[in-house]
Formats: C-alpha cells, sequence, structure tokens
C-alpha cells in the first residue's frame, strides 16, 4: 500500500497498488504549480486511490483542458491530478510517505523546460543545509 500527504498533515492518501512509472514533467504548468524545475509524478489506478483524511481540505484547479490539480488548502501542497477519462490518478512523488525503489525513466515535456535547469548537469551534493560560499 501507498500512503501519502500534504505538508502539514491535514490530508492524506491511500492507494492500494504499486507505484506506475515515474517522471520528471518540465511543463510550464508543472513548473508554476510546483515552483521549481519540474514535476515529478507517477499515475496509479483512479479506482484504488482513496482520501485517508481530510478530503474536506481539498481544492482542484483545472489547468488545463480536462486536467484538474488537488491541493490542500491549509498549507497548499499540491498533492496529485487528475486527467478526465484516463482511470489514473497522478501522485506527487513529494507528497508520497512510503519509501519506494522504483526511480524515475523519463523527462517529458523537455521543450518546455526552464531555462536555468538542465537535468545533465553534475551538480555538488550537500547532505544538508546550503553550500558554504566558495
Amino acid at each position: 500500500m501507498l500512503t501519502g500527504s500534504c505538508m502539514c498533515g491535514s490530508v492524506a492518501y491511500e492507494v492500494d497498488a504499486e507505484p506506475g512509472r515515474i517522471v520528471h514533467c518540465h511543463c510550464a504548468t508543472c513548473r508554476k504549480a510546483q515552483g521549481s524545475a519540474f514535476s515529478t509524478v507517477t499515475n496509479v489506478p483512479h479506482d484504488r486511490f482513496r482520501w485517508a483524511k481530510g478530503e474536506n481540505l481539498i481544492r482542484g484547479f483545472e489547468s488545463s483542458p480536462g486536467k484538474k490539480r488537488y491541493f490542500c488548502t491549509q498549507c497548499g501542497s499540491h498533492i496529485v491530478a487528475e486527467r478526465a477519462g484516463t482511470g489514473t490518478i497522478l501522485l506527487r512523488m513529494g507528497c508520497l510517505d512510503t519509501p519506494i525503489t522504483q526511480r524515475p525513466k523519463v523527462h517529458i515535456w523537455r521543450s518546455d523546460c526552464a531555462s536555468w535547469f538542465d537535468p545533465k548537469d553534475q551538480l555538488p551534493e550537500w547532505q544538508e543545509g546550503t553550500a558554504p560560499k566558495t
């Protein structure tokens, strides 16, 4: 079972299914919704997804025709999205609480990517906090 929640913990979900393919989406709406270079998502069957708590705190926004993004009204966490007629829910991987070993498979919408981000860049890594000034 997969579980996930928002930043404040007021909203939570459960999924009785394995995650689908994990992708990094670089489209402009994902970048705007996440406030980041991309959004990492996976899909799960709609009929295996359920809100465990806080469903009354969820609000949706139709970001493009037929696609609705859902967020917590308490903390603003963008939790899931749904495209009409697909039978799946897109989980925002940053809200997933269940550890998984699966890795992202592909970057999509690279034609729409942030000009300041290149996934091929090999940058230094820091375990915590910010990098020291050089």
